[in-house]
């Protein structure tokens, strides 16, 4: 008696089910992507009981052919691809062409299409063990519907691990939320349990994107975010960047698109980070809604049943691309710029740092402390000291102060040039010795001297550092080291690329090193930990920057120590320069520890403090 049998189709097509169709949500995905490769300009989807009992789909693009009907729900038929150099270049969303045969083995599904606006179309469902395909004529207008029920019907055990019908739910709203991101060309349209959820419209101008983004992401994020907008050669990048500080606690406001395809990438994820790691509070996550376009030959979607994974062939090109990008966004970040951080809430506030929830005070606009066109400010008339006594009190104040800004002080306020105010105001009082007070057209803007000193301290060492490049120093006892044969090779082969960083390394043996110079600013570390990890970074990302990351968290400290301390008495002019100093400064928003350094209270925030106006 044999032993080996074959498979019929439908239990086949379930085995496939397990991979592709996970969730009602998984369904819902693969059934709109198959829409927008149709070319639709409008989707709507209809489901109840959070898609277990009911999944309607319907979109008005090029539809089905009587005569290709039949193949729609066969396995591994598809009109997306038909050898190997189209698989190689996908453009389509779907492409694998077992999704709908995979649904029908696990579910009641039907299909009626019409490819013409004569209102007439064909319907199509599987039935029987062999899963033949039954066509029926049926009135359609132009374009596909696809009818799903009772989900996991025949499958009871997969139909045990669905969840709650909220839960459900919201993982399908999840992927429609993607979905409508990716395509802003496309209107799309949820209910749920006859209620509507969502109804967008297509948005085609940067209002209208703007608008659908604040819809699916909520106000807060749209008012928190800048745009970016970054071409090289092939490779672009644009799309919506949270402020640093609009940090949430979980990575949950997070969409990146290659392609117009939602892709969660580990290279993805480490350029984000790193571009984040110098501005962002500990433990919080950065909020953001990236679309990277590049070749379709420079990316791999084959690699994911779900296709949720890609895989770049030029990884290393892409994250560096991705990083410098979002890394010179964040830097260019000035008070003049960035929306008013107060609005949200804070590290240290005890109540969440910016959990994005809206605030009780206005979010955007005036009210909500953006610095816009500055109006004329009436200030205090205290008179201002002569230039040779604010540079001696500048002195005072930090060893990596500049010299010039003590002269824009010196001419006093522009009480009659509306337009020379700057974004932070002017300093009026000093608070306990620990905050500067100052006054802009807007209201009150409050500022932790130490943490903005701290920020400006060390973006000025940073920056001498890498001027000054990496200064290495012989030890004086080379250290030798055991370390895995392919360490080695790599630390042989990379050894010039390590005598830039200030570590000169000689292969020994086999499986030993022997370390002779380290960078001098590194002296006090664990050198061995240090080179093992660097070595361990090149050999899986093929390249690190733990020589940098040492080097910054020292130089973090050196700025925290040399930066002005609580309790130290300032002048209007010494407030009045460090405010300047944080208009110029990159990340000034942030301290070395991602903590704000500036708030702002609007006019109409302290009006209702004092109930002015009622």
């Amino acid at each position: 008696m044999a032993k080996i049998n074959r498979l019929s189709t439908r239990l086949s097509n379930q085995i496939a089910a397990g991979e592709v169709v996970e969730r009602p949500a998984s369904v819902v995905k693969e059934l709109l992507e198959n829409s927008l490769d149709a070319g639709a300009g409008r989707l709507d989807v209809e489901v109840e009981q959070g898609g277990v009992k009911l999944i309607r789909v319907r979109d008005n693009g090029s539809g089905v052919e009587q005569d290709d009907l039949p193949l729609t729900i066969a396995r591994h038929a598809t009109s997306k691809i038909y050898d190997l150099d189209d698989l190689e270049g996908v453009s389509t969303l779907g492409f694998r062409g077992e999704a709908l045969a995979s649904i029908s083995s696990v579910s009641r599904l039907n299909l009626t299409s019409s490819p013409d606006d004569s209102g007439a179309g064909w319907s199509v469902q599987a039935e029987g063990r062999d899963m033949d395909a039954v066509i029926v004529p049926a009135a359609h207008p132009r374009g596909t519907s696809v009818e799903v029920r009772d989900l996991f019907f025949n499958t009871p055990a997969r139909r045990k691990f669905l969840r709650t019908e909220k839960t459900e739910f919201s993982h399908l709203e999840e992927v429609i939320k993607r979905l409508a991101l990716s395509h802003f060309e496309v209107g799309f349209s949820l209910r749920h349990n006859l209620r509507s959820v969502h109804a967008l419209k297509p948005a085609t101008s940067e209002a209208e994107q703007d608008r659908r983004v604040a819809a699916l992401c909520g106000p807060t994020f749209i008012e928190n975010a800048v745009r970016v907008d970054t071409q090289l050669g092939e490779l672009r990048l644009w799309g919506w960047l949270g402020l640093p500080t609009f940090s949430r606690s979980q990575a949950d406001l997070q969409y990146f698109f290659v392609n117009g395809r939602s892709v969660k990438d580990r290279v993805v994820n480490h350029a984000v980070r790193q571009a984040y790691k110098d501005v962002m509070y500990h433990g919080r996550h950065a909020a953001f809604v990236l679309y990277l376009e590049l070749d379709p030959k420079g990316v791999d979607v084959n690699v994911h049943p779900t296709k949720h994974e890609v895989r770049f062939r030029e990884s290393r090109q892409v994250h560096d691309f991705l990083f410098r990008t979002l890394h010179r966004a964040i830097a260019e970040l000035t008070p003049a710029d960035m929306k008013q951080p107060g609005a949200m809430e804070m590290a240290g506030a005890g109540n969440g740092f910016g959990m994005g929830q809206p605030p009780s005070a206005p979010t955007g606009g005036v009210q909500a402390g953006e610095f816009r066109e500055q109006g004329r400010l009436h200030l205090h008339n205290q008179p201002l000291e002569r230039p040779a006594q604010v540079a001696e009190s500048m002195r005072a104040y930090g060893d990596f102060h500049p010299a010039p800004a003590t002269t824009d002080m010196a001419s006093g306020f522009p009480e009659h040039n509306p337009e020379e105010v700057p974004p932070l105001g002017y300093a009026v009082a000093q608070l306990h010795g620990i905050y500067i007070l100052a006054q802009n057209q807007h209201g009150l803007v409050v500022v932790d001297m130490h943490a903005a000193h701290e920020r400006i301290t060390y973006e000025r060492l940073k920056t001498s550092w890498q001027e000054e490049k990496v200064r290495s120093q012989p030890l004086l006892v080379p250290l030798s080291m055991a370390v895995s044969s392919r360490e080695a090779d790599f630390a042989e082969e990379h050894r010039l690329a390590l005598e830039k960083l200030g570590f000169v390394i000689q292969r020994m043996g086999p499986e030993t090193l022997l370390i002779r110079e380290i960078p001098i600013l590194l002296r006090n570390a664990d050198v061995e930990s240090l080179v093992r990890d660097l070595l361990s970074d090149i050999v899986t990302h093929g390249s690190s920057d733990r020589i940098e990351h040492s080097i910054n968290e020292l130089l973090s400290t050196m700025a925290c120590h040399g930066s002005v301390r609580a309790n130290r008495k300032l002048t209007i002019p010494e407030m009045n320069a460090l405010l300047r100093d944080m208009e110029i400064t990159e990340r000034s928003g942030q301290c070395n520890h991602g903590r704000p350094t500036w708030s702002q209270m609007s006019l109409a925030e302290l009006d209702k403090l004092f109930l002015r106006g009622r």
